[in-house]
């Protein structure tokens, strides 16, 4: 007698597991399966193989869904470990100024940059955050992510702090997307505590951490580690901190100067290190020689007109396990889009299809602690799966700027479908 599943796609002309598993998938890493299929019940991946395995071995329950993937490639669910998705305003005025010639930091001293996104947020009703939220991660969705990571970071005060990780949670019971938070209250130095630093990580290790595990609203503690913002010191002072209260640290990394940030990373136990466009030799051998994960942020080199990307060839020669997000956020990367990532990933950091895709799926989900839900498609991980309408997974870098996601599978769901979102009556 057959096994039973909920749903069964079949027929797929490359389905990329990123899982080697046996000698008889092809690509290395990716794992890939060609005529591959799979069998989902539960919310879960029961099986996965070749067609005819899976159709020889699995019956569809009553009311089940049966898919064919003939001229698709599957992938897992895209994993983006670095967004900044709850947020009010926005700065399209800032990326006119940068194409003028401003820099970053002179537009943050003029008084852009976080603090004027700080500004906003704190005016802007939580409802109103909540629902922008939705529509970005609809986007999201429709562009095949379906577990990110949330920061606070935009509010720089407890009560603000507090109002974006409970509109992240919320967004979490709301939408399909799995949200991993992480709270950034070192985002930047208020405009209040300019000339009284001292005073506000006092207010972060003493009040606004406590607070926040009090709550139960965030996983990951993080800090900007970077000339001008938080020293090595005072970043090590508030991840210590957070750590011993029971968040798990990750840093902003040696991004516009080289701060030592990654050797911290290692020396604090982090989960990841993001961005590290200025990391030494020596914090490349640090990495090495630790469990942090890379997490590369191209789109925001891109989107801010830089020279210099991070060293990713080096890092992948080194054995690292380098991970891609689009650290979407309303100053230095508008954009939802995983697949444009790994187009820029590709071009910008020499990274292969086939490195960039590892990078946007389960190497991402290394850097958010989730590899043992998603990431790859592997039996008894979840159910999150994309199709795409191309050939070959080497397609999705090379066809940029379109959307090539026909079909979105969560925890067994079919949640979008012809590129569109599907409106379901009951919460995910």
């Amino acid at each position: 007698m057959k096994n039973v599943a909920d749903v069964i796609i079949e027929g797929i002309d490359e389905l990329v597991t990123v899982d080697p598993g046996d000698d008889t998938r092809e690509e290395g890493d990716l794992g890939l399966i060609r005529d591959g299929a799979v069998a989902l019940g539960g919310g879960e991946i029961l099986a996965v193989g070749r067609s005819r395995e899976i159709t020889e071995t699995y019956r569809l329950t009553k009311g089940g869904m049966r898919l064919n993937g003939q001229g698709q490639v599957l992938l897992p669910g895209f994993v983006d470990p670095h967004t900044h998705v709850v947020f009010g305003g926005s700065r399209e005025h800032e990326f006119e100024m940068r194409i003028c010639g401003s820099s970053y930091q002179e537009i943050a001293a003029r008084g852009g940059g976080i603090r004027a996104t700080v500004s906003a947020v704190r005016q802007t009703p939580a409802e109103e955050l909540l629902e922008a939220g939705l529509r970005r991660l609809d986007r999201m969705l429709c562009y095949g992510t379906t577990t990110a990571e949330a920061k606070s970071g935009y509010g720089l005060s407890l009560e603000s702090e507090i109002k974006l990780l409970e509109v992240a949670r919320d967004l979490n019971d709301r939408h399909p997307v799995d949200l991993v938070s992480t709270f950034l209250g070192a985002h930047e130095v208020p405009e209040e505590y300019v000339h009284r630093k001292e005073e506000y990580i006092d207010l972060l290790v003493d009040e606004m951490i406590p607070e926040v595990v009090r709550r139960d609203l965030a996983e990951f503690c993080d800090v900007f580690c970077e000339e001008g913002v938080y020293t090595r010191e005072e970043s090590r002072r508030i991840l210590s901190s957070a750590s011993k209260a029971g968040l798990k640290p990750k840093i902003h990394a040696d991004e516009f100067t080289n701060q030592k940030g990654a050797e911290l990373a290692v020396e604090i136990g982090a989960t990841s290190a993001d961005h590290l466009l200025a990391i030494s030799g020596q914090g490349l051998n640090a990495l090495r020689e630790s469990r942090v994960i890379p997490v590369l942020l191209p789109g925001t080199c891109f989107s801010l007109g830089l020279d210099s990307y991070a060293p990713a060839r080096e890092m992948l020669q080194w054995g690292l396990k380098v991970a891609l997000g689009t650290d979407l956020n309303p100053g230095s990367s508008m954009t939802e889009s995983m697949p444009m990532i790994t187009t820029l990933a590709c071009v910008m950091l020499h990274m292969t299809p086939a490195e960039a895709i590892v990078g946007a799926t389960l190497n991402a989900a290394l850097a958010v602690d989730r590899a043992d839900q998603v990431g790859s498609v592997t039996q008894g991980k979840k159910a999150d799966l994309i199709l795409l309408d191309m050939p070959s997974f080497r397609y999705l870098p090379y066809h940029y700027g379109v959307n090539l996601v026909d079909k979105v599978i969560k925890n067994g769901r079919l949640v979008v479908d012809g590129g569109r979102r599907v409106q379901h009556g009951d919460n995910p």
